[in-house]
């Protein structure tokens, strides 16, 4: 493992970390005072290290070589044109009686999907 790989996990995990403490605490704050005022910024923040992780994944496409910044673009590109088929293709089975889906599964979806484009680009170039 090269050392802008292991920089890029090792940030990359303590920002999922961050996430996770703060997503569990702001749920707690939440689910005793659902209606009070302070609730909104309460709610929003777990973005805030999702940020972090923005930021650390852009470091890391910038410390790689051309090789890996390659498979990286094609795993991305993957990612956003599946991901946009599926959401728009579910769009219209939901006027035909599927259920409504909450926005929250499509970066889990992107992320899956953003794998999945990894493996393949990374298969291709081997």
């Amino acid at each position: 493992m090269n050392k802008a790989t292991r920089r890029y996990l090792i940030e990359f995990c303590a920002s999922i970390a961050a996430y996770c403490v703060i997503l569990v605490l702001s749920l707690l704050l939440i689910g005793n005072n659902p209606t009070a005022a302070w609730c909104f910024p309460v709610v929003l923040t777990p973005v805030i290290p999702t940020g972090f992780e923005l930021v650390v994944f852009l470091r890391y496409l910038r410390h790689i070589d051309e090789l890996q910044r390659r498979v990286q673009l094609e795993a991305i590109g993957f990612s956003f044109g599946a991901t946009g088929m599926l959401t728009f293709a579910y769009g219209f089975l939901q006027n035909v009686g599927f259920p409504q889906v909450s926005w929250l599964y499509i970066w889990p979806l992107m992320i899956s999907l953003w794998g999945i484009g990894s493996v393949i680009a990374a298969w291709r170039y081997r």
